[in-house]
């Protein structure tokens, strides 16, 4: 079947690029956590992941990682993929669960959501950082909204793909098969794509960071402006705390919040009305 050699191709590019991505990107003077985001969110999503990596994070040249990732885009793009990696794990684990314990759509529905926001909120964004915050509680308080709003945007462009890829394929919904894996793929990345207009719009509010530098001590690298990144974290911080976005007070948090959840919705119903089941 051409599905399989599909499959088999994207399989092997893949795995092609998660290496090249886990190795390039130690040399990259990323925060730890967006690496780990990169490589993640190249498992889930083969060669784009790693274009999107050399697209977004690789430094060009030594020196120019600071300017390379200030545009605003490349902000954004990076606080998707710290969404995305993070919520897609527990997404993961619940399609698997769903799929093994043979729940009805909207069970496992519920299920993916709700492991995907649990583990994205306390783990990729309260724990890995708890020290904008000063504290793990502090980062749990200030991290909410900002997960809420972005796990909304990726779960609803995620359903309909995840309900109506492959309907009627009873491999599709099999753990155990290469179909799952694909179909969980395809899922994921629209979903990025789906959270990607929500993610640009918290990091211009400063309620979510992007791309930042980290350099290790080289004499080279003295004078360098660094304050950037600094400024960045103290400015989500306040705005986490305050409630309140900084600078552009249009439109307010609670109109981003009944968008989101109006894409979640929207996703929802799209697979439960048209999706076959399983």
């Amino acid at each position: 079947m051409l599905i399989d050699g599909v499959m088999l191709l994207w399989f092997i590019l893949t795995a092609l690029s998660v290496v090249f991505v886990a190795i390039d990107i130690r040399t990259t003077p990323e925060k730890p956590v967006m690496k780990w985001a990169f490589v993640l969110f190249t498992v889930y999503s083969g060669p784009f992941g790693a274009f999107l990596y050399v697209l977004g994070c690789r430094e060009p040249l030594p020196g120019l990682h600071e300017k390379y990732v200030a545009a605003r885009w490349r902000q954004a793009l990076g606080s998707t993929m710290h969404c995305a990696a993070g919520d897609g794990i527990g997404i993961l684990v619940g399609a698997v669960i769903g799929a093994l314990v043979a729940l009805p759509m909207a069970a496992d529905m519920v299920l993916e959501y709700m492991l995907g926001f649990a583990f994205g909120w306390t783990i990729f964004q309260a724990l890995f950082m708890g020290g904008m915050f000063g504290s793990y509680w502090q980062a749990m308080k200030g991290t909410f909204t900002s997960e809420l709003l972005s796990m909304n945007c990726l779960m609803g462009g995620m359903f309909p793909v995840s309900a109506l890829a492959f309907a009627g394929d009873e491999a599709s919904h099999n753990p155990a098969e290469p179909l799952f894996w694909f179909r969980m793929s395809l899922a994921l990345m629209v979903g990025a794509l789906a959270a990607y207009p929500m993610n640009y719009w918290l990091v211009v509010h400063h309620l979510k960071h992007g791309m930042m530098t980290v350099r290790r001590k080289d004499p080279a690298m003295e004078g360098m402006d660094m304050s950037s990144d600094a400024d960045m974290q103290k400015k989500m911080k306040m705005a986490a705390e305050t409630g309140s976005v900084i600078h552009h007070p249009e439109p307010p948090v609670w109109v981003m919040t009944l968008i989101s959840f109006g894409v979640l919705f929207a996703g929802t119903a799209i697979a439960l009305i048209f999706g076959t089941g399983h």
